[in-house]
């Protein structure tokens, strides 16, 4: 029995959330979004990627093209060809109103968003394999993309200047200078700056009949004593040399066209080179070697943020420390590691371990980074104090491969073709089949101002000209659609902080409410130590308990004991990283009970159930509520920073039955839990039901053998006894002198 306070909430019944998981439905009766439009690629292809910008939605494909969709008529504009692979990873750079596709080619391009022409190639150091991802830093105007040989590498765009003058998809021509230096070709879209002479490797003859090509690791070369990175330059020793080469025409001034792209007078070029089909003009940049980190991971790397966000809908909360640059990557070996942008060479500065398979998908909001991982699992972590805050299920073995945020609302898209909703509270609050497979992508933009009907929702409020704020979810699967989903920014909770210095002065603890609810879901396990018809649900109940303290944000374990014991839970709530060591604190407690039979329950003891201000149910008291609270209590410090210490649990399920088997484990695992600098156990009384103490010392229970013996033989009892003194009389007598004299 446990007594509830006044704000505690009733007690839900365990239909309205899935037994695995924390977070459940607030809102049954919520409807999921509405499904506002669907877009079908005419080529039947699976849509890997999706970006917009304020007038388009942009749809990389497994067919290799990207679908440009207007965003006001949901209509195609045009497709944007050139890639050679499955157009992986679409970024958005709104500062250069550029479009930047990665594919399975291993090219990177670019595309003006103006004219929705392509403007160059960027080809990465090396053979790097596919590139999954990609993320755009404004801040230093620097692309980077994940690549599949592990390696991470970027382009710097910073002191880039283009004007743009060129002919868009409907034949009209435009003009846009982002800089005063003008260019004298005006059929070409290129990218200039003062370094581009060092970064630029080849250029395209305007004609089109000729394509540049990717630098190849064996033919261009060098001598292994020379120890240089393959270049184009290795096989064509006057590249670059104005005074040896005549540019075309057409040729931007100060680049020459390579040797190898010119035709000799029989019509031959490079022997080694086969001329790929007549394309539009573009250029060709290549990443130096400077920039690229290699085995950046021990695993492909599948997905890139930057620090702070430039998601639309993320609504870029204030962070702790806004004046630091970071980027964040997401790798098959199961880590995220964040990388600091202060230097020009980005710098490890911490690695979160997700630990459950490979992290497929990411998106950040302030200081939070949610990860999607393989097997149905979120990991929520905290940027700031370098700790997991929580682990979300979404739907066990299930991959999370795209995931999406409207300001504090995560949506989450599983490889079942399920979208579900999460609030900041990490509690369900919709969900809905999506796609008829696999939901690939996903992002949220804010929509257009034209309505289904028709109508400018800006000029029925009076705002013409005033941008709409409504926002729409995109969803891509490999049933070929494309679906816009409405949804709406979550309200505000009344504890909104508007600004970093306010989080010590608001209450923001939910624990309470998440207390009872795992409380009824534990107490609902009959694990029963003493009997072994509870064996299994003993097992049971560990299971789910480890798995209770992950979601909450603990790293935690199963310790066997051995093969007719039932296993201990160890969890670590790890507390706020700083350069002092942080004290650690044990929290001893038990997940067995005793049985429940008789007739004095007026309950069933297995079902939480609240009477008068108090909690009923098996264990309430010894001791599943006492190890609810301290969990939901660490969690709670953990989610407002305030954790400034180690929480270690150390639960064992055989008090009530000897602790068979827990002092041998303790001594195997020792350095597994590590050093501690104080016990806390929750075996003792109150002074008063109001009235809570701390009890600081307790008897316990020392075990002993005591053997008394003499050297005499054997005796026969009825002749001899007591007549000679022997070791039984002795051993009575001492016994009863420790129990008297204690008393007396």
């Amino acid at each position: 029995m446990a007594k509830i306070s006044q704000t505690s909430p009733a007690i839900p019944h365990l239909s309205l959330g899935r037994a695995d998981v924390l977070g459940r439905t607030m809102e049954p009766s919520q409807e999921p979004p509405k499904l506002f439009h669907s877009l079908h690629h005419l080529k039947k292809c699976s849509v890997l990627s999706l970006a917009a910008d304020a007038s388009y939605i942009y749809s990389g494909s497994q067919s290799d093209d990207i679908a440009v969709w207007d965003k006001q008529t949901f209509t195609l504009k045009t497709t944007l060809r050139g890639h050679t692979g499955s157009v992986l990873a679409l970024e958005y750079a709104p500062e250069l109103q550029l479009l930047f596709s990665a594919s399975g080619d291993g090219t990177i391009r670019a595309w003006s968003a103006d004219t929705l022409m392509p403007l160059f190639v960027i080809n990465p150091h090396l053979d790097s394999g596919d590139l999954f991802c990609l993320a755009w830093h404004p801040g230093t105007s620097t692309l980077y993309f994940g690549c599949q040989n592990t390696s991470i590498q970027w382009f710097n765009f910073d002191g880039f200047a283009s004007l743009e003058t060129q002919t868009d998809v409907n034949g009209h021509g435009s003009s846009r200078a982002r800089a005063a230096t003008p260019m004298t070709s005006p059929s070409i879209s290129s990218v200039r700056s003062d370094s581009i002479d060092r970064l630029m490797l080849e250029t395209a003859v305007s004609n089109g009949t000729n394509t540049p090509r990717k630098v190849h690791k064996f033919f261009d070369s060098y001598p292994q004593y020379e120890r240089r990175t393959p270049d184009l330059n290795a096989r064509n020793p006057n590249l670059g040399n104005p005074g040896l080469a005549t540019p075309p025409p057409s040729s931007p001034p100060g680049f020459a066209t390579p040797p190898h792209l010119q035709q000799s007078a029989s019509g031959l070029g490079d022997a080694c080179v086969v001329p790929p089909p007549p394309q539009p003009p573009t250029r060709t940049l290549q990443v130096p070697a400077e920039n690229t980190i290699w085995s950046a991971h021990y695993g492909y790397v599948y997905c890139m943020a930057t620090v702070p966000g430039i998601r639309e809908g993320a609504d870029n909360v204030p962070r702790l420390n806004p004046d630091s640059a970071l980027l964040l990557s997401g790798s098959g070996d199961s880590t995220v590691k964040v990388w600091s942008l202060s230097t020009k060479l980005p710098t490890l500065q911490h690695t979160f371990d997700c630990g459950y398979g490979a992290v497929l998908s990411m998106v950040v909001r302030g200081d939070t980074i949610y990860a999607g991982c393989q097997n149905g699992y979120v990991k929520i972590l905290d940027l700031e104090t370098k700790t997991l805050v929580r682990s979300l299920i979404i739907t066990e073995n299930v991959d999370i491969l795209s995931l999406s945020l409207l300001h504090s609302d995560l949506y989450t898209c599983s490889a079942n073709g399920e979208i579900q909703r999460w609030s900041a509270s990490f509690n369900q609050t919709s969900h809905w089949k999506s796609h008829a497979g696999i939901v690939l992508s996903s992002i949220v933009t804010r929509s257009s101002d034209l309505r289904a009907d028709g109508t400018i929702t800006s000029e029925l409020n009076g705002d013409a000209g005033k941008p709409c704020d409504r926002f729409v979810l995109v969803t891509g699967g490999n049933d070929d659609q494309i679906k816009i989903w409405e949804v709406n920014p979550p309200k505000p909770a009344p504890h909104t902080i508007a600004n970093c210095e306010d989080l010590d002065a608001v209450d923001l603890d939910l624990s309470n409410d998440t207390m009872v609810y795992t409380l009824s879901k534990f107490v609902s396990i009959p694990s029963v130590s003493d009997s072994a018809r509870y064996r299994e649900d003993c097992r049971q109940a560990a299971i789910w308990l480890r798995k209770c303290l992950g979601q909450l944000g603990a790293q935690s374990y199963l310790l066997p004991t051995g093969e007719d014991t039932n296993p201990l839970v160890l969890a670590t709530f790890h507390g706020t990283q700083t350069e002092y060591k942080k004290p650690r604190i044990l929290f001893y407690g038990h997940y067995d009970v005793i049985s429940a039979r008789g007739s004095n329950w007026e309950s069933d003891p297995f079902t939480l159930s609240a009477r008068n201000g108090y909690l009923y149910g098996r264990g309430v008291t010894d001791n599943k509520g006492p190890i609810m609270a301290v969990a939901c209590a660490a969690a709670d410090l953990l989610k407002r920073r305030a954790l400034k210490m180690d929480v270690v649990m150390l639960l064992e399920g055989e008090e009530e039955a000897g602790s068979r088997g827990f002092m041998e484990t303790v001594r195997k695992k020792k350095d597994m839990i590590g050093p501690i600098d104080a016990i806390l156990i929750s075996n003792s009384t109150w002074i008063a039901e109001d009235t809570p103490c701390i009890t600081y010392g307790l008897r316990g229970v020392i075990h002993s053998v005591v053997k008394v013996s003499n050297n005499g033989p054997d005796l026969h009892s009825g002749v001899d006894g007591g007549a000679v003194a022997e070791p039984m009389v002795d051993m009575c007598a001492a016994s009863c002198y420790f129990v008297f004299a204690f008393f007396s």
